[in-house]
This record gives structure tokens, C-alpha cells and sequence, in this order.
């Protein structure tokens, strides 16, 4: 835990930041966008500062219990660098998901859907550079009954995924440049096939290789 202290310092700034600005935001805080980026829920101001950091501390706990409760937990020490960049980036994605959660509530930009547009690509593309080094396991990865059941089939899935992961990312990147009602649905469409062709692509391996 020594070496993250830079992300309980974002943490515990993050929350800090929330504490004091408390008292400045508005009874009701916007909470929730819609994919035109309007938005379509609130959320009492105690529970705006509060929950992402505290969703976020979990995680990152959760982050250190995992290895340690995992059947496959010797191959934790096989991706060892690639799980700490995995939890580096959730972290600061969630902690910069907060901040412009607060920066909305006090008017200082218009809401989080342009770091939503820039930050979900990107986290997309970083995970897709380091998902074909994830090794065999229970919690991290893509996890269907075809990978957990074949190593090969863990390992091919996560390398052709990574190709699609980074190339999702791309394409939301892109729709970035434009305005929400394009770019939003551009973005949603990339990472909905991200998602769900490496659980398809999972199933045709097994059957292949049976």
C-alpha cells in the first residue's frame, strides 16, 4: 500500500474538497446526465459528496482483497504491473468523475459529459493496451463461462479484445470532436460492441477448440 499513496491522497483530496465546498453547492446537485448531455436526475448535496468518493475508496479496496481470495491468485504475481495501472486509472477516472460532478454544481463547467466523452475512450484505450497481459483469474478480465473454463481461450479472447478495446476508444475519441447528439451515440454504440463481441467471440473459441 506504500506506493499508493498518491491515490489516497487524490482520495482523501478529493473528499476533503467535497467537505468544504459543501456548504457553497446547492440543496440539489445534479447527479445524472442523459445521453444529450441534459440533465435528468439530482441528488441531495450530503449524498453528492459523499458517495463517488466513498464508491471510489471501496474499489480500490476491493482492489487489494481480490488477489487474496482468488483461486488463481499465484497468477495475480503475472500481471502484477498491469493490475496496478488498472487500478491507477479507476481511481483517478472515478476521483475525476467527482470533481466535475462539484464543478457542475457550482457553475463552473456545464456538466461532466465532455470528461465522460474524453475520459471513457481514453480509459478504453488504456485498457486495451494492457488487457492482453491480464493472466487467467476470477475478478479481473473477461469473464465468461468459455474463459474461465480455458486458459487458451482466456488468453486469445483478451488479445483480440485488446485490439477492439483500443479501437473503441478511437471512435469515441473521435465522436468527441462532435456534438453530443452525434458523439454521445457514436461513443455508446463503440463501447457496446467492445463489450459484447469478446463474450461472443469467447463461446466461438470454446466451441472451436473442442
Amino acid at each position: 500500500m506504500k506506493k499508493d499513496w498518491p491515490l489516497w491522497l487524490l482520495m482523501v483530496g478529493t473528499l476533503a474538497l467535497g467537505l468544504y465546498l459543501e456548504p457553497r453547492l446547492p440543496a440539489q446537485v445534479p447527479s445524472h446526465w442523459n445521453w444529450r448531455g441534459e440533465v435528468d436526475g439530482y441528488a441531495g448535496r450530503t449524498f453528492a459528496v459523499l458517495f463517488q468518493p466513498l464508491l471510489t475508496a471501496g474499489l480500490y479496496l476491493l482492489f487489494l482483497v481480490l488477489p487474496r481470495v482468488d483461486p488463481h491468485r499465484a497468477n495475480y504475481a503475472r500481471f502484477a504491473g498491469t493490475y496496478q495501472v488498472i487500478k491507477v486509472l479507476l481511481v483517478v477516472f472515478l476521483s475525476g468523475m467527482q470533481l466535475a460532478i462539484l464543478g457542475t454544481a457550482l457553475g463552473y463547467v456545464s456538466g461532466p459529459t465532455l470528461f465522460l466523452r474524453l475520459g471513457l475512450p481514453l480509459l478504453f484505450i488504456f485498457f486495451g493496451n494492457v488487457m492482453g497481459q491480464i493472466r487467467h483469474n476470477y475478478f479481473v478480465g473477461i469473464k465468461t463461462p468459455w474463459t474461465l473454463a480455458s486458459e487458451e481461450v482466456w488468453q486469445r479472447t483478451h488479445r483480440a479484445a485488446a485490439r477492439l478495446w483500443v479501437a473503441a476508444g478511437l471512435v469515441g475519441a473521435v465522436g468527441a470532436l462532435f456534438p453530443p447528439a452525434i458523439g454521445m451515440p457514436l461513443l455508446i454504440i463503440a463501447l457496446s460492441v467492445a463489450g459484447i463481441v469478446p463474450l461472443v467471440h469467447s463461446y466461438l473459441l470454446w466451441r472451436r477448440l473442442q
